[in-house]
Order: structure tokens, then sequence, then C-alpha cells
């Protein structure tokens, strides 16, 4: 079954819009679909920019997350501040880069905040966050400035970053959204061992001011090409009504058909999936943070050399980024829900793994599940972060996928600034047991996810309703 065109326009309308006809279709579901332009038609070139420089401004923020761990040491004795400072300075910037992406997209979705004009504020708050970090004593100034400043900053570009893969990408997202979002763990590689072994309190200004600026001047520049394609767009050269005929993207698209339609925020809560995704993202994201913040700490503990702490990390943020990419291909054959089920699993027997290492003293089997921790701590992020456009729909995915990401200001509480209690009352070993008690429950509640308007057997996508229902 199929739908008959709704609209034939002469030229395109709205911000970002082309000039080159195009029509709207609809599907027997409902769901309309914008054809016509395609990607050049709209940016003067090919789309696949909007997946280079993404990625490269999403690298340049990974500093503030996941290489901070391998700062603290340095940053403690220079301002003088006591461990729970540097963690809650941590925790109150992974609460804020979560909590700004509903807000964003919010506005974004209303025309106040361009992708471009979030990317311009976004860096220069990421400068503030650095200096902030190098100049203020004062630990409540500090996390204002890099929790609160910082947070915001680094907030805005990854919302902006994630969410503009999945407009231009909304017929086989899984690979490229976790291609960008890998290059928030693994660009934090080089800074890691900058930390660990050239970072000191003699050089820490110089250090920290420069990572600033580093992040300034690459995020800007990526900001000028930044453009969202127009509301319900859909690539020109495919079909959505006869797309098991694009032998290319018929696996992926069977696997993971396209949102039944385009659902509002108020919407996608009612459907109760929306709940069940952020329950399931605040208990795996905490467990992720809780790894970044103390694998360092607890391979020193153990009585490990500076190469072995730095190198566990280094293994963490480098899977935890080539992770991304290489589940999100495989969601796109396999399934966005299965996929992300075993990812999550997988992050919850690495805790468990972590512990046995470090009962036997094992240098190379911390590593390995340091690797496994790593993978599982990053891989749910681009599953995420697919999966909302692919329930609810790209019009709106900037709110519904900030509504979903914002799970992440509860994880940061309670996998790092909460994490520390639990490791000074219960020591390592029981905090990395509850962490992966933890997941293991995300997981349970990941299998209840289905696709909001199709049956539980629904395997076709988008035009032929009555044949996938």
């Amino acid at each position: 079954m199929s739908a008959e065109p709704m609209a034939t326009n002469s030229s395109a309308t709205g911000a970002g819009a082309s000039r080159r006809p195009y029509r709207e279709v609809t599907d027997a579901r409902g769901r309309v679909y914008r054809l016509g332009e395609t990607d050049r038609d709209i940016l003067g070139h090919s789309r696949n920019i909007m997946v280079y420089l993404p990625w490269v401004a999403m690298m340049a923020i990974s500093v503030f997350e996941y290489a901070y761990g391998s700062a603290e040491d340095t940053l403690s004795s220079a301002h003088g501040w006591t461990q729970s400072n540097t963690f809650w300075i941590l925790s109150v910037w992974v609460f804020f880069q979560a909590g700004v992406a509903f807000p964003a997209g919010w506005l974004r979705e209303r025309g106040v905040l361009t992708a471009r004009r979030a990317m311009f504020t976004g860096s220069g708050m990421c400068l503030v966050g650095f200096l902030a970090l190098s100049h203020l004593h004062n630990v409540l100034l500090a996390i204002l400035g890099f929790g609160v400043v910082g947070g915001l900053g680094a907030g805005l570009v990854y919302a902006t970053c994630i969410n503009m893969v999945g407009k231009w990408f909304p017929e086989r997202r899984g690979a490229r959204t976790g291609f960008v979002n890998g290059g928030f763990a693994y660009g934090s590689l080089p800074f890691i061992f900058i930390f660990n072994y050239a970072f000191d309190t003699g050089n820490y200004h110089q250090v920290l001011d420069l990572i600033g600026a580093y992040i300034l001047i690459v995020v800007f520049a990526c900001a000028f090409f930044f453009k969202d394609p127009p509301k319900n767009w859909w690539p020109a050269h495919i079909d959505p009504l006869t797309v098991a005929d694009h032998a290319e993207h018929a696996v992926s698209l069977a696997k993971n058909p396209p949102a039944v339609r385009q659902f509002t925020p108020k919407e996608a809560l009612r459907t109760g999936m929306l709940p069940l995704m952020w329950i399931s993202i605040v208990m795996t994201a905490g467990v992720s943070i809780f790894g970044i913040s103390f694998q360092v700490d607890y391979a020193k503990d153990l009585g490990f050399g500076p190469l072995v702490a730095a190198s566990s990390m280094g293994v963490m943020a480098v899977v935890n980024g080539f992770g991304r990419p290489t589940v999100g291909w495989l969601s796109d054959r396999l399934g966005r829900k299965k996929t992300l089920v075993c990812v999550i699993l997988i992050l919850g027997l690495a805790q468990f793994g972590v512990i046995w290492a470090g009962d036997m003293k094992s240098e190379w089997l911390f590593l390995f599940f340091a690797f496994l921790s790593g993978f599982g701590g990053g891989a749910f992020y681009p599953l995420f972060a697919a999966l909302t456009p692919d329930y609810f729909g790209e019009n709106y995915n900037a709110t519904n996928y900030g509504l979903v990401y914002s799970g992440k200001l509860i994880s940061g509480l309670f996998g790092g600034g909460l994490g520390s209690m639990v490791v000074a009352a219960w020591g390592y070993n029981g905090a990395y047991a509850l962490a992966g008690g933890v997941s293991m429950i995300a997981a349970a509640i990941a299998l209840l996810l289905r696709q909001p308007g199709r049956g539980k057997g629904v395997t076709g996508a988008t035009g032929q309703a009555a044949a996938a229902g």
C-alpha cells in the first residue's frame, strides 16, 4: 500500500530551505516525507560534511569528561582541593552538560537558537570553563566556571552535533551517529597522556589555557558550516514508499523502521517508551561515568604503575570511542534494541571483571576489563541517539533526545560524586559490584522498549504498513 503525493511546491520555504521544487508524500500510517531536494541542493555540497564536522567538534570537547580523571591529582595539589572536591566539579559539569540538551533543543526547534549560534556560544563557554579550572582556587567558583559554564558550553556543542547527524541521515543513522559520537571519547586520548606525563603544578596554567583556546578555535571553525535540513526532509534518491527496492538501505530500514509519525515531546512521553529510555540511560550512564571517574584511581590503589593507570584510561577512551561506530554499524543490521541490550550487559559484566582483575593483581586482566568497560560505557550513547528518532521521528528530535539524554544529569550525581561516597564506605570492590548490578537492571529495562505505533512483529519499513504490521 502506498500513498499519493500530498503536495507539490515550486520552492521550499523556511530557514535553510532550497529553491528546488519538492513534493510531500504520506505513507499508509500518515507519516509525511519531503522529497525532491538533494543534500547538494540544500548545502551546496555533500551531506557527508555533516558527519565530519560534528565529529571534529566532538573530539575537541572530549577532553572535558574523558581526560579529567587523569588531571585530578595535579588539580588537587595546585588548588588545595580534596579528592571529593574534584569529583563534585566533574559531577556538576555532567549535570549541566546533559541538562542543557532539552532546553537547547526546544529553542532550536522554535527557531530561536540556530545550530550555528549554539556552536558559537558553546565554544566560548568551553573556553571560560578551562580558564576557570586553571585560575580559580576557590572550589565554588571553579564549580561555577568549569562545572556550570563549561558544562553548558560542552552540552550545547554535543547536542547540536548529535542531532545534526540524525537529521541528515534518516535512512541509515546508526553507523554515522556512532562515528560522530565516538569522537567524544577517543578525542581525549592525547590529553590523557599529557595529564599523566606532562602536567604538573609548574605548568598547569599554560596547559589548561591552551586546551581552552584549542576547543574555542576548533568548534568555532566547524560552526560556520552547520545547517539543518528542512522539516520532514528525506534523501531524494530513496523513495520511502518503495524502500524495499533499494538493496543498500533495505536491511537497515527493515531492522529499524522509521517512526510511524513525528511525535512531539508530550506525545513521546505519553507512549511510555521515552520514560523507559530515560530510566535506562540514567542507570547505564551512571555506571559509565563511575568507570571514567575511578578507573585511574583504582589502578593506582592496586599498586599498578603510572603507565598501567594511564593506559587503562587510554584503552577505555579509545575503545569507548571506536566501539560507538562499530555498534552503530551493527545496529543498522541487527536492530537497535537488540544491540543496545547486548552493550549494556557487556558493561555490567565488565564491572565484575574489574573486581576479579583487582583481586588477582593482574595488570593484563585489568586492562582487558578496562577495554570491555570502555566499549560498553560508550557504545550505548549513539544507540539511544539513533533509537530516539527511530521511535519518535526527526522533526522534534532535538527536544526528544534532549529529554532522553537529560537522564545523564542524574547519572553524573551518583556516578561521580555519590560514587566517591560509595567507594569511601564500601571500598572499590563494593562500588564496582554495585555498578555491575545497576547495569544488569538497566539491560532488563531496555528489553521492554518497542517502537510506538507498530506491532511486535513489525520488520517492514515505511510505506508498506499493511504488510509490515
